[in-house]
């Protein structure tokens, strides 16, 4: 008996950040290694490698996924952002987001940073109610560094941001 091997490459066009990209790839090259690997945007990171530390999160057609548990080829012809899309275009400015994790030092080593932000980046600011709203919406990343105090500190001084007013969010 002859066991045939599945298809061993894909071809795949996804646009990153609005840029599309079109390359043959492994099958079963995953979408953190293709985003790292093979476009080169290296702020997407690999942390646990089995979708428990939210590090890799990016954005797959407006959901925040675990880029570590998706094949590239599962998102061939879709649209992904990473945080390299965060930042307004051609700035040297930070979006809202960024400038408050820096404001509120909720970043230390960095590494899970960027999974932070984009999981943030997919929810809608409006919900962003309140402390305990923002824990249970960050409850999927995971920091080793921080203590979680000054991301959620950051997270409430984004929405006072993002809603044009000095207030708190205590909700």
């Amino acid at each position: 008996m002859t066991i045939r091997e599945p298809t061993s490459e894909v071809d795949v066009e996804i646009s990153i950040n609005g840029r599309r990209h079109r390359h043959r790839v492994p099958a079963r090259l995953l979408l953190s290694d293709y985003i790292r690997d093979t476009v080169g945007l290296t702020g997407t990171h690999l942390g646990c490698e089995h979708g428990y530390c939210g590090a890799c999160t990016v954005i797959v057609d407006g959901d925040a996924v675990r880029s570590c548990l998706m094949l590239a080829a599962q998102v061939d012809g879709a649209e992904v952002r990473t945080v390299e899309d965060l930042a307004p275009a051609g700035s040297d400015s930070l979006s809202p987001m960024q400038q408050a994790f820096h404001d509120n030092h909720a970043l230390q080593c960095g590494f899970c940073t960027a999974g932070f932000l984009m999981t943030l980046e997919s929810v809608d600011p409006g919900d962003w109610t309140g402390r305990e709203r923002i824990v249970e919406l960050l409850s999927g990343n995971l920091c080793r560094c921080t203590g979680y105090q000054n991301i959620v500190d950051a997270v409430t001084e984004a929405w006072s941001a993002y809603h044009g007013s000095g207030g708190s969010n205590d909700g």
